[in-house]
This record gives C-alpha cells, structure tokens and sequence, in this order.
C-alpha cells in the first residue's frame, strides 16, 4: 500500500530529486555506505565518522546550508525551510534512495532545537537556533539519573539561583554521545519545595566547561557509546533556561514527543535492509529451509511492514498539521521489541559461530553479534518498554491509570 500524497507532493518530490542530482558532489555516494543501519551499540559509526571528516562531504554540508537544508523542517524565519512533515519524509526518501547522508544535527536539530521553537524566547531563538545549524553546538541530552531509572520528573539534580545565574549541580547517566557533545540539555530541579513535576527546569549547559567531568560506561557490546556525567557546579545564564524557570516539565514533554517519533515514517528502510541481510545469512547458514527459522523470519518481516504503515499513519497525521503525540510511543515501542527479537533470531540463525568473537584489539564484534547484544538496549533509553506501554494505554487509549503503591 502506497498513501496517495496528492500532486504537490509528488511535483516537491520531482523538485528535490532533481536538486539532489544537480547538487550532490561526484563519488559521494560511493565514500560510505550512507544508508548502513547503525546500532545502538555505536559500532558502525567509524566508516561514516571518517567519511564526514573528507572534503567532499564538506562540500555536500555547505551545499546543503546554503539551501537551507540543514534542519530543513525548521521554520524559515529560524534558518530551515518550513518543511512540513510529509515534505520532510520525502527529502528523508531521496536521499536514501540516492545513497547520500542527510546532514544531521542529532539531538539539537530533533530535541533541543523544537524545544527551543516552542518554548524559547525570540532572544533565545536568535542565539541558540543558528549554532545548531551551524555544527557549532553538538548537544547531549541529560535527562536520566542513577537513582530514577525511568521516574523522569524525580530527577535531583540542582539548578541553584545565583544572581543571574543558576549553578547546576548533580549526576546524570546513560548519556548518549556524550564524547561528541559541546552542549547539553539538562532538566534539573530548581523548586525542590513544589510537587515533583513542577520544580524542574530546562536548562542548556556547555559541556566542556571545567566543571563537567564525565566516563564511559562499557556496554556488553564492548562499546562505550553512553556516559555518566558529573555536574560540580556549573554555572550557566538565566538566559539558558528554555521556557522559564520551574516550568521545565512542559518543555521536556515537547522535546520527548519529537525522540520517540523522530523519523518514523522512513525509519522503517533501515531496519528493511537489515531483514533481507538475515535472510541472506540464513541461506548462508543453510537455515533457510527451516520452517521454525522461517516462520520468524516471516514475523520479522512482518515486523519491518508494521513500522512502514505505523509511518505513513505519522505521515498522515503531519499533512493533516497534527504534531507529534503521545502516540509517537508506538513507534518506540514498536521498533525497540523488533530489534530485540531479531537480535535473538539472528543468534539462532549464525548459531555456534554467534559464541566466538572475531580478533582483534579492544572486544571486537560480528555485526550479528553487535545487532543481539545493543538491540537490547533500545527496549530502556528514551524511555522503557513499560514506560511506553503505559503511556500507550494511558494517553492514547484512555485506559485508566496504573494503580500506584504506597510509597
């Protein structure tokens, strides 16, 4: 099934195609696999990393600035191109269908910079918007604490008026890219006296300030891509608390809209490629014929289509200019129990050769191996699988709520 988007669409979709022919430089598309899904264990990032340092796709960024095409979805007045959702999954699907890297901002262009939009004052928007589209600030996001699991609005870490300051004081964990980042967007309490979810604020903190320390956390994947971070009284502007003080909570619930929907009407393609490389490893493995093997193969797939129409449901929603919801949960929990699952299957299919790890330095893994062991971990950041369901029942079905025990 295909959703009829209607003759503007396909005369955008004609429009950038033919823009990206024009544009894109000679052997980009051959400097990496662009289109490589990328786990969550960061393996896999080390090709594209060496690829983005090389002039041509230095080259293909500012082409890419120049027609706005950085944050592309970003209102005009605020350096994108007012790309509406369904307008922005197209771009999203030339360039895969092309090979080519859609020059991303992480969480700054998905997390902070909507936020900011939203929430932010027109000051705030002038100076924050244009060092994301730039690359200057690379953000991280820190909103998980050691102590509180998925209990977002218990977070304890201190934001401490001084003046016209606040000095933020705490811990945070699992803290993706934190290597990366020059910016993190925390949410702290400021009120400790006000109910849980409306002492808290959302602040915007420089990272590589002395103050911040921060150490990798080994994954069993025998990646380091999270970190636990240290925050020894880093002092930051009033001007970067986004949407006010003690009314971070709000804010927060903006930016988890857009993580747990995020791409998700062409999230699908990666994890589409992916399938069609188990099933090549099973006729490898000589389990194709296997009708237990086959028959989860068949509910991987079904997996993959389940995603595709959960997308095109989104892509309806944004041409009807409906935002992202509480049903953007779905879509995490839909994609986090797949991979999962097919983590599990692809053990089974590579079987005794799954328990030997290549050689090399370090603690090297086999691509099936990577898929098992990091799959897992996207059923727990940005919120559980419990999390998720709750929300799903609570929010979009309208069940009642969770009965809470006596503390």
């Amino acid at each position: 099934m295909d959703l009829d988007l209607g003759a503007e669409v396909a005369a955008f979709r004609s429009e950038i195609r033919e823009w990206i022919a024009a544009h894109a430089p000679a052997g980009l598309a051959e400097l990496a696999d662009w289109n490589r899904h990328v786990s969550g264990g960061g393996y896999g990032r080390a090709e594209i990393a060496r690829a983005m340092t090389r002039p041509l796709y230095q080259q293909w960024e500012q082409r890419l600035t120049a027609f706005k095409l950085i944050c592309p979805h970003w209102p005009t007045e605020y350096g994108g191109r007012g790309m509406d959702g369904v307008r922005l999954a197209v771009f999203n699907e030339e360039l895969y269908r092309a090979g080519l890297p859609r020059v991303l901002r992480g969480m700054g262009e998905w997390l902070v910079g909507p936020a900011v939009i939203v929430h932010g004052t027109s000051e705030q928007r002038a100076f924050f918007l244009p060092r994301i589209i730039s690359g200057e600030d690379v953000y991280c996001q820190g909103f998980s604490e050691p102590d509180h699991g998925s209990d977002l609005a218990g977070v304890q870490t201190r934001a401490e008026v001084d003046g016209d300051e606040v000095v933020i004081t705490g811990t945070k964990v699992w803290t993706s890219g934190a290597a990366r980042a020059t910016m993190m967007f925390a949410l702290c309490r400021s009120y400790p006296e006000a109910p849980k979810h409306q002492g808290l604020s959302y602040v915007l903190l420089p990272f590589r300030d002395p103050r911040v320390e921060y150490s990798p956390i080994r994954q069993m994947s025998g990646a380091s891509e999270f970190c636990q971070d240290y925050l020894n009284g880093v002092r930051v502007p009033l001007f970067n608390v986004i949407g006010g003080l003690n009314n971070g909570w709000k804010v927060a619930m903006t930016t988890l809209g857009y993580e747990r929907g995020g791409q998700v009407s062409v999230q699908y393609l990666g994890y589409e490629r992916e399938f069609w490389e188990l099933v090549d490893a099973a006729k490898k493995y000589g389990r194709d014929a296997d009708p237990l093997i086959r028959h989860e193969l068949a509910r991987a797939y079904t997996g993959v289509q389940i995603m595709k129409f959960n997308g095109l449901r989104s892509l309806a929603a944004a041409a009807e200019g409906r935002p992202p919801g509480p049903e953007a949960s779905i879509a995490k929990l839909v994609w986090s129990e797949y991979h999962k699952r097919l983590g599990e299957l692809a053990m089974r299919i590579v079987g005794t050769d799954a328990l030997v790890r290549p050689d090399g330095p370090g603690y090297p893994t086999t691509a099936w191996q990577d898929v098992f062991l990091a799959s897992r971990a996207g059923t727990i950041y940005s919120g559980t699988s419990e999390i998720q369901r709750g929300i799903v029942g609570e929010r979009v079905l309208g069940l009642p709520k969770e009965p809470r025990v006596p503390g």
